[in-house]
């Protein structure tokens, strides 16, 4: 980055800045990456100057001993300004500080309003951010609207989940398009920015051997696992009432989804890729609220209901396991079989894309696997893929046996790829959109996500109980194995 820019981050004292920004903006410093004129400003309503904000950030930057003369020259450039969300008296002292960083670079630099807060301030927020000409940045850029000035136009970064239902989804679009141009506008999901996630691109496209197979012909089904060790984390007081299906399924889920399903880009361009993943996501089949039973599982793990800030009784689930199809010639009738929970058995996010087993007539009368050749995307913990081919056991007779042949990011490179929010606080610097959510995408995702939300509502789903450490209650094994599959 040589472009300067300020970034003000509303909510700089919660858990998102705490737990990711501070710490990744620190990173991208330290590799110099982040250029020489930058400024971040802290907005929340605690009473800070900009030493004691200075003192916290460095409370949530975990740095060795060696770094600390890093972390003291990161510190200068950040600062802090008090304000309540619903008070214009912040906003008009932060577009005071914005003028003096110009007056200090010299010239209008890039204003980036970053909100790291709960959903339900982003209205309110932006509101302000309109009435204050905040969001149209320097008031020469309508006058001019140069091509060579669009560094230098204001951007809007926004949290997942993006609205509750279809509705406040629509409606929270239409509030940020009243602000900011859909060029303006970032949507971060930040496992489009897990390094694993954009291989798949590379991966699908750049070895032709995957390509010609990665069709209904020979994949018999797709498998997409998202699994959790830990509860809620102290977070009880967001997902109470709004469940795993919203805050995994209606985004990191789509998302792994259409990355396997997706047309090839015509470019390795924003909109090159943002349109065939968005093509994806809405090819993915509607369920009827009368069919939400059969391809839908929901559960809530023992023990949830005790979990601080739970409301007594609360029917929101900590899983969901889905059956799903994609409407496209290439993918026609292959099921993908989604699941996501809290309480399983290890962290595990991970893509199979499971292949035709036909055991070939050379080797009938010897029998072969019941499940051959599966290539697995590793998301996290352990970045990497393996894929599993058939071969001959060591042995007098023929016997044959799956073996995996495993690619490792750490193992092969000697490091796992640059962490997701580092690449996409790089890409909105930048003003590079291609690992953002469009708005039509979210509008295919979610009218999918209503419509299970429906069904679950009007036609009285039955909420299934697991135990912990375990993969879901017994009907999300049933949803796969009635198909005569298994989950990996």
């Amino acid at each position: 980055m040589n472009n300067s820019f300020v970034m003000v981050i509303f909510g700089a004292t919660g858990n998102l800045a705490r737990s990711k920004l501070f710490a990744a903006l620190f990173r991208l410093f330290q590799h110099k990456q982040l250029g020489r004129h930058f400024f971040i400003v802290g907005f929340a309503r605690r009473p800070l100057t900009d030493e004691t904000f200075q003192q916290e950030v460095a409370t949530m930057i975990s740095v060795k001993r060696a770094d600390k003369d890093d972390l003291q020259a990161f510190l200068s450039h950040v600062h802090y300004q008090q304000g309540l969300f619903e008070d214009p008296v912040g906003y008009k002292a932060l577009i005071t500080h914005l003028h003096r960083f110009d007056k200090i670079v010299g010239t209008r630099i890039t204003r980036i309003f970053y909100l790291a807060t709960p959903p339900d301030n982003y209205n309110t927020i932006l509101d302000f951010l309109a009435r204050t000409k905040l969001s149209k940045g320097h008031p020469e850029h309508h006058q001019k609207a140069a091509k060579e000035e669009h560094h230098v136009w204001p951007r809007i970064v926004v949290e997942k989940p993006f609205g509750k239902d279809l509705e406040t989804a629509k409606r929270l679009d239409k509030k940020l398009s009243e602000g900011f141009p859909e060029e303006q506008i970032f949507r971060v999901d930040h496992y489009l920015g897990k390094e694993t996630v954009q291989n798949i691109l590379a991966f699908r496209f750049a070895n032709n051997i995957f390509e010609p197979v990665w069709n209904k012909v020979y994949v018999d089904h797709v498998q997409i696992t998202w699994a959790e060790k830990k509860s809620l984390s102290g977070r009880g007081k967001f997902f109470d009432g709004v469940g795993i299906l919203r805050d995994v399924g209606q985004n990191h889920l789509m998302q792994l989804m259409a990355a396997v399903s997706m047309e090839q880009p015509e470019s390795f361009s924003r909109e090159g890729v943002r349109k065939p993943r968005a093509a994806a996501i809405s090819a993915i089949q509607n369920i009827a609220s009368h069919d939400v039973e059969k391809y839908v599982v929901r559960g809530q793990y023992d023990g949830y209901l005790s979990e601080k800030d739970v409301s007594r009784g609360s029917t929101t689930e900590t899983f969901v396991a889905m059956k799903l199809f994609v409407n496209t010639p290439r993918f026609a009738g292959v099921p993908f079989y989604l699941r996501a929970g809290k309480k399983m058995p290890k962290n595990h996010v991970a893509i199979s894309v499971v292949f035709r087993q036909t055991c070939h007539v050379l080797f009938r009368e010897y029998g072969c696997p019941e499940i051959g050749n599966v290539l697995t995307f590793h998301i996290q913990p352990d970045e990497g893929i393996t894929l599993a081919v058939v071969a001959k056991w060591p042995s007098p007779v023929l016997s044959l046996r799956p073996v995996n042949m495993d690619f490792s990011y750490q193992e092969a490179f000697g490091r796992t790829g640059m962490d997701a929010y580092e690449k996409i606080l790089l890409d909105i610097l930048s003003g590079d959109q291609m690992l953002f959510n469009r708005s039509d995408e979210l509008e295919s995702s979610w009218e999918l996500i209503t419509n299970i939300l429906e069904g679950w509502k009007h036609k009285g789903s039955r909420l299934k109980t697991y135990k912990e450490n375990n993969w879901g209650p017994k009907e999300a094994q049933e949803l796969i194995e009635k198909d005569g599959r298994k989950w990996l």
